[in-house]
């Protein structure tokens, strides 16, 4: 059952002396001692009875009064809406299913209607407020979470702004019909009613109007251009794109059944790469490329689901709505509900009359067109700007660290540490879970620690000896909570930073505690474990929990959800002409 997100605790505000020590025992060990005196005195000033420090803590005390969540919508405009670069690869997470073997295209259209057969099952749950509670794992064990985050699943959409971009999420959507989903094929758009005479299709009938669908997207001859693509670039080039298309009423109205629709469903042409992890994994975000799948897509919906025909199988998401873990719960119901209705052979004929589906028209003209190949050009420049490479390490898993008394995450931090260290540690993003408050979201772990310097300058120096126990000691300490993961109780990162997270004062703080390029840059992470090129694979042969199955593969880091007895890990890096 449902939990009313007002029954949780607010987000504290925390003490400014609370926010500004941690702030200085984050930055010390990763700038210059130099650098850091000047620090220090700029933070004692900001800091002092009276200052600007003590007016901009009174406003956040106000607002924290005011709101449900006191940081949420700063946070979300600085880490999505304001955030300019493209969606696949930079922003939107992305899910791949076990490899399924489709015999014909037919058994993939099979396998899509039983997932949209699921999609509104899940739907109807959430709609009902039926989901179970989520509670929380490790040291808050038991607490219940905020469910907030499912209700904007399938009823919301991200519109690209020439500044920043709007999430609108219509929560009246349970109560609005006819339901429809937006099917994507060969390019092409189609408006899939789900909903026919106040009854759900069945199976059966979402098949036999896939049917349909797959033949009307063959017709060469009402084939639109790919207007898919502009979703792919860079929100600023795509807000002007989309001012042009509306000046269109046929534009117009495809837009808005796109916008009002559940979500997307993706039916894929073979990529004609063979289907390792990392090949299902590149599929899943950014299609390939124009050349392959990359405009069979429309980004700014918060799910997309994505079948193809040659068993590639997965799903991306818009992430500015929802967490990650969202989507995972979301899948794995899918996934349970199409191998639980995989015994009934569904039969490609309908038992009732239904309306054919639609084709969505547009209006294109030179300057539509020269914007499509523009757009076309960038998300092949930044597939071809993505090094990933899938590796499955078979030595140990999870439950041997904790065997160890360690902490696998504390394991995984320290050792991402580790490779990345060159003199010096860099400033780590490690996301923590804030859903045990009304309408929270993540905080940030800065697990660039002093004690993780001093552990990893101790393994790069070849003349020092260490071992096994000093390891198993030294991960203890760090894994402590006054050393580790304080946040999701505090929110003093939420407060700390970055600066522009709270728009209203942002200038006073970047000119009050950021006065300098090297100070500044210890609020931004380099090495970031957790948000950026998250891709989750589940491993069809496993079973148990969840976090047993999703293999975590992150930017520059390795996974840190892995099974008992294996861990899948990953390398990817964008180019450092682009870093």
């Amino acid at each position: 059952a449902a939990l009313s997100c007002g029954v949780l605790s607010k987000l504290p505000v925390p003490p400014l002396k609370q926010t500004l020590d941690t702030y200085l025992k984050c930055v010390q060990h990763l700038v210059k001692e130099e650098q850091f005196m000047k620090t220090k005195t700029i933070v004692e000033k900001f800091g002092a009875p009276g200052s600007v420090g003590e007016v901009l803590q009174k406003k956040l005390l106000e607002r924290s009064d005011k709101t449900a969540n006191w940081v949420y919508d700063y946070w979300l405009e600085d880490m999505y809406l304001s955030n300019r670069l493209a969606l696949p690869v930079n922003s939107s997470p992305a899910m791949v299913f076990p490899k399924q073997v489709f015999r014909d295209h037919k058994d993939a259209l099979r396998f899509a209607a039983r997932l949209i057969h699921g999609v509104s099952a899940y739907k109807a749950l959430i709609d009902a407020r039926t989901l179970p509670l989520d509670f929380a794992r490790g040291q808050l064990a038991g607490t219940p979470l905020c469910m907030e985050q499912y209700y904007r699943l399938f009823t919301s959409y991200r519109y690209p702004g020439l500044k920043t971009d709007t999430l609108k999420t219509d929560m009246n959507a349970a109560s609005s019909a006819p339901e429809h989903m937006i099917v994507a094929c060969k390019n092409q758009f189609f408006v899939l009613d789900v909903v026919a005479n106040n009854k759900q299709l069945n199976e059966t009938e979402i098949l036999s109007q896939l049917e349909k669908i797959m033949k009307m997207s063959e017709n060469a001859e009402e084939r639109h251009p790919p207007f898919g693509i502009l979703t792919s670039d860079g929100r600023t080039a795509w807000a002007q794109a989309r001012e042009a298309l509306t000046k269109d009423q046929t534009n117009r109205d495809s837009l808005a059944l796109i916008e009002s629709s559940v979500c997307v469903v993706c039916l894929d042409e073979p990529c004609g790469l063979p289907p390792s992890d990392t090949n299902r994994a590149l599929m899943m975000l950014h299609g390939g490329g124009r050349e392959r799948n990359g405009a069979n897509r429309w980004y700014d919906k918060s799910m997309q689901f994505i079948v193809g025909k040659d068993g590639v199988c997965g799903v991306v998401c818009e992430h500015s709505p929802f967490e990650g873990i969202v989507m995972v719960e979301c899948s794995e119901f899918l996934m349970k509900h199409i191998s639980a209705s995989s015994s009934t052979m569904v039969e490609p004929s309908s038992s009732r009359a239904l309306p054919p589906p639609r084709r969505l028209l547009w209006k294109c003209n030179s300057h539509i067109q020269a914007l499509l190949e523009a757009s076309g050009d960038r998300l092949q420049r930044l597939v071809n700007n993505l090094d990933m490479d899938v590796f499955t390490f078979e030595g140990y898993g999870k439950e041997f660290i904790k065997k160890q008394k360690m902490s696998p995450d504390a394991f995984i931090q320290v050792a991402l540490q580790l490779a990345f260290y060159k003199e010096r540690l860099v400033t780590t993003y490690e996301s923590a879970s804030l859903r045990r408050f009304q309408e929270g979201r993540v905080d940030n772990i800065r697990s660039a620690t002093p004690e993780a310097l001093a552990f990893v300058r101790s393994m790069a120096d070849e003349r020092a000896s260490f071992t096994v126990s000093h390891l198993s000691h030294f991960l203890h300490d760090y894994q402590l909570p006054e050393h580790y993961s304080p946040l999701n109780k505090t929110g003093v990162n939420s407060q700390l930073g970055p600066p522009d997270q709270v728009t209203p004062i942002k200038q006073m703080i970047s000119l009050q505690i950021y006065p300098t390029h090297e100070a500044g840059s210890a609020a931004h992470s380099v090495l970031c474990t957790s948000i950026t090129l998250r891709v989750w694979l589940i491993q069809q042969n496993r079973t148990g929990p969840n976090y047993n199955k999703q293999l975590g593969l992150q930017r520059g880091s390795s996974g840190l959800n892995f099974p008992p007895s294996r861990t899948c890990t990953a390398r990817i890096n964008k180019r450092a002409a682009n870093m």
